[in-house]
């Protein structure tokens, strides 16, 4: 059953006439379409890839199963006559994507122009169809994983007490454009010493010391699909407490690595890592998710987290990262981008998990 059709599945569900997509990766996994702007209107049997002046010959290359049409004037006037003219009593919009500002506006122009459609909120609708991805998606990731996995050898080359943050994370996105990756799918995190203790901390100008935490979190993408890959390194170990921490860490990831299994759902999943930290002091340290998917979006579903009651299924891809932070000395995370295939987990990234340099 092709993308569109599992889609149209939902809308016969919702009792929906069309369905508007405004949503980048959405609009680019059901049509192709890699433009910057635009919407997708999938209908009962025609599906259109509605753009300005600026897409439509690119539209046209990209999206050839869809019927492009332009887009004239402000995109709020136009969409209302498009779906009157679609013969649409009830059309569906992504409630995540559309501002308030916008619905209003676009309710303003439905109630002035007299056109008798309902505007349908929904959520979910084209994600929870990503969520398992197809033969090509695994490829691309596999492509994306191998390239970040090459990006930890060329770190673990360049890690010496001097360099700064900052120049090691320009470094390694160099290094990931020039083999092949397409733009890095968010900001590499280099964090060393007492700035590891912030999970989501920006490279600065501080340069890494010895016997000190040195995160390292980046992904690469390859023709849109992305991984995501943490390893927290140390350079002339002679902290006690980081050998601690990180054989905590480290016990936690490979527990939920070699447990996680089909029918799960994410909360289970977040449990058996949680449980080894909650068994130790550092419990209240680990204050993240364990995970979450992974493909034309760094986090989409499904969520391995507290009270997640998404169910893991074979073809889904995801991360699983536990880590401690300690405010003051600094944290430690691990991580891998992983798929369930066959009831199990398979890791996708495979960078050794050797901290000491």
């Amino acid at each position: 059953m092709s993308r569109l059709e599992k889609l149209r599945d939902h809308l016969d569900q919702k009792q929906l006439d069309a369905f508007v997509v405004f949503h980048p990766e959405n609009r680019r996994y059901l049509s192709g379409f890699t433009g910057s702007a635009g919407c997708l209107i999938i209908a009962n049997k025609t599906a259109y890839l509605a753009v300005d002046f600026r897409y439509v010959e690119q539209a046209k290359k990209e999206s050839p199963e869809f019927d492009v049409v332009q887009i004239k004037g402000d995109l709020l006037d136009w969409l209302p006559e498009f779906l009157s003219e679609l013969g649409a009593k009830k059309a569906g919009f992504e409630a995540d994507q559309i501002s308030f500002n916008m619905h209003q506006k676009l309710s303003k122009t439905l109630s002035n122009k007299g056109l008798h459609i309902k505007l349908i909120p929904a959520v979910g609708l084209v994600e929870s169809i990503r969520v398992v991805k197809e033969s090509e998606e695994l490829k691309f990731i596999a492509e994306a994983a191998q390239l970040a996995d090459a990006a930890y050898d060329q770190a673990k080359s360049l890690l010496r007490p001097g360099i700064t943050e900052k120049e090691l994370a320009w470094v390694l996105e160099k290094f990931l454009r020039e083999k092949g990756s397409q733009a890095v799918p968010f900001d590499i995190i280099v964090a060393s010493g007492t700035n590891a203790a912030l999970p989501h901390a920006k490279p600065t100008e501080k340069a890494l010391g010895r016997n000190e935490p040195v995160v390292i979190d980046l992904g690469a993408a390859v023709n849109g699909y992305c991984c995501d890959l943490t390893r927290t390194y140390i350079i002339d170990n002679g902290d006690k407490t980081f050998s601690k921490i990180y054989d905590i860490v480290l016990g936690a990831q490979l527990t939920a690595i070699s447990n996680i299994v089909t029918g799960m759902n994410g909360d289970q999943a977040d449990r058996l890592a949680r449980t080894v930290i909650e068994q130790t002091k550092y419990g209240d340290a680990f204050g993240h998710s364990l995970g979450h998917g992974v493909g034309l979006e760094t986090h989409e579903l499904p969520r391995l987290g507290p009270k997640s009651l998404d169910v893991l299924a074979d073809g889904m891809v995801f991360t699983i990262e536990p880590g401690i932070y300690v405010t003051g000395w600094g944290g430690v995370r691990i991580e891998d981008t992983v798929v369930m295939e066959n009831g199990k987990v398979k890791s996708l990234t495979r960078a050794d998990k050797k901290a000491n340099i």
